[in-house]
């Protein structure tokens, strides 16, 4: 086994199942002794006013995945809405040039709102129904080809997981 380090990122709109996904495949990677981390992107740069200008994420994303390199981790889960959109940039920030997996969770507006309407219980589900409208269109725009695309719709987690993981290998 080599020591290269491999990542997979996992991108999507609000709704779609990203951090579903992760935990599940979290628990197969788990069951079949395959040493991994979870990273939730989303909770790198958690803040208001945005830190975006000072590239936040990307500086504890290095900071963290430094600590899992030297605990002896080669393989992360990394979840964000717009990952799939900038691998190069956090591929960069992990330093040990990882392979890569990009997958874009995908689902109809319908699928979505129905999902956020059962996550978000206080004032801000309108608002999480139009950003995530816009970061599906977006996504499906400025992904780029090599982005693998699986739609969430009508499938459970753990079908989605057995999925993303086929793309990745890591079940050996």
């Amino acid at each position: 086994m080599s020591d290269r380090s491999e990542v997979l990122f996992l991108g999507g709109r609000s709704g779609v199942g990203k951090s579903s996904v992760a935990v599940e495949l979290h628990v197969q990677l788990s069951d079949a002794g395959v040493r991994h981390c979870v990273i939730e992107g989303d909770n790198l740069d958690l803040a208001h006013p945005p830190p975006w200008e000072h590239h936040l994420a990307e500086r504890n994303l290095a900071a963290m995945w430094a600590n899992y390199r030297a605990l002896g981790y080669r393989r992360m889960i990394y979840t964000n809405t717009v990952s799939v959109r900038y691998v190069a940039e956090l591929t960069a920030a992990m330093g040990d040039d990882p392979r890569v997996t990009a997958v874009l969770l995908t689902s109809s507006d319908t699928t979505a709102r129905e999902r956020l309407a059962r996550r978000e219980i206080g004032t801000a589900l309108q608002r999480h129904v139009e950003r995530s409208d816009a970061a599906a269109r977006s996504l499906e725009m400025l992904a780029p080809p090599s982005v693998h695309r699986i739609p969430t719709d009508g499938r459970t987690v753990s079908e989605l997981a057995a999925s993303v993981l086929a793309l990745t290998g890591w079940h050996r």
